[in-house]
């Protein structure tokens, strides 16, 4: 008998012991067959992948940072330049691109790109001149230009004076600072140059990289920005937030109307008033030297590029979710920086867009 109640006790103890290993096994992830499929990923548990236009990295930061926190969607936005951005939406490493240079209908069908406007907002001239405060240094079209061509040398060129007699400029050279990357920031200065100048047109016209009379390279606007704050007599051109968060010191330009403007949000708005985004294929729309009293003749859009046909359908809808409440509850911060949301009008056209044509496994993702 008391060997019989060893074996029963015996017996218990390697049960116990074999149920024991085979938890300890699923716990190390040998799940039963039944379990072996992986839950769906949470929408917190995404991360949308961008990356281009240094134009909008103010504002894109802010909101994603903020969305973040709303909705646990987390947005890596690498500030490359929108060469760079056009570049990997092509080649399908990110998840979407961000150009301020648009795209031509063509273009976009050839590589299977929607692409839709996100944000507006202006490209200033600033400087590093002694004295020079903010908005106090005035200049035209065809002098901007003929300073970027090299063709004026010093700040007190008799150019330079007769558009500023009260001011006092010092006998200083002129410092020439530009981008250095593929940029949409670029794109619109140069675009805006080549509308205003004859010479510049003939010399070296509109692109996100084009070959510099003169002058040196910075990547990004924060390193054009960089080089301005650290050179005496310094010129180079910005988006305006990154003017406005280094505390730079920017020109007021002549507009198309020959009026004196200031960079504002109201003179971005009165720039973007005329445009006709629902006639612009493929939302191609070019907003600089646009007529009006009040408009800042270098201003611009910067768009979103993604593709037609998305892999991953959670993940498209997690990406234009984003999208879709930057445009609903983003406007108080983009102001902030002076940026302009875009009109409840095109955004509705935007949404059309990706109604129709932004697809996952045959259906639309939103």
């Amino acid at each position: 008998m008391k060997i019989q109640s060893t074996a029963w006790v015996l017996g218990l103890v390697a049960a116990l012991t074999f149920a024991w290993c085979k938890g300890e096994q699923q716990v190390a992830g040998e799940q039963p067959a039944d379990r072996a499929t992986p839950e769906p990923a949470r929408p917190d548990a995404i991360t949308i992948n961008g990356a281009g236009a240094t134009f909008p990295y103010p504002i894109y930061s802010q909101w994603a940072d903020t969305y973040h926190k709303v909705s646990g969607v987390k947005l890596n936005y690498q500030s490359i330049g929108s060469g760079g951005g056009i570049a990997q939406i092509e080649a399908k490493t990110v998840d979407f691109g961000a150009s301020d240079a648009p795209l031509k209908a063509e273009e976009l069908d050839a590589h299977g790109l929607v692409q839709f406007p996100m944000v507006m907002g202006g490209v200033v001239p600033v400087v590093n001149i002694a004295g020079v405060e903010p908005g106090q240094l005035t200049l035209s079209g065809a002098l901007l230009a003929d300073i970027f061509l090299g063709k004026v040398k010093k700040w007190s060129d008799k150019g330079v004076r007769k558009e500023n007699p009260e001011l006092a400029l010092p006998d200083a050279d002129i410092s020439i600072v530009h981008r250095a990357d593929g940029s949409g920031t670029t794109w619109i200065f140069t675009n805006y140059l080549d509308k205003v100048s004859p010479a510049w047109h003939e010399k070296v016209g509109t692109g996100k990289a084009v070959a510099w009379p003169a002058g040196m390279g910075g990547k990004g606007n924060e390193g054009v920005a960089a080089y301005v704050q650290r050179m005496n007599g310094a010129i180079g051109y910005v988006e305006y937030a990154y003017a406005l968060q280094n505390g730079m010191a920017h020109a007021g330009l002549v507009n198309r109307a020959g009026k004196v403007v200031m960079p504002t949000v109201e003179s971005f708005q009165a720039a973007a008033a005329s445009a006709d985004w629902a006639s612009a294929k493929g939302f191609y729309m070019v907003l600089t030297d646009q007529p009006g009293d009040a408009s800042w003749p270098i201003t611009g859009a910067s768009f979103i590029l993604v593709h037609k046909e998305q892999p991953d359908a959670a993940r498209a809808k997690a990406m234009l979710g984003f999208f879709d409440w930057c445009y609903a509850h983003g406007a108080d911060q983009a102001k902030a920086l002076h940026y302009v949301p875009l009109p409840d009008q095109v955004v509705d056209l935007v949404k059309a867009a990706w109604r129709d044509q932004v697809k996952a496994g045959g259906g639309p993702v939103l």
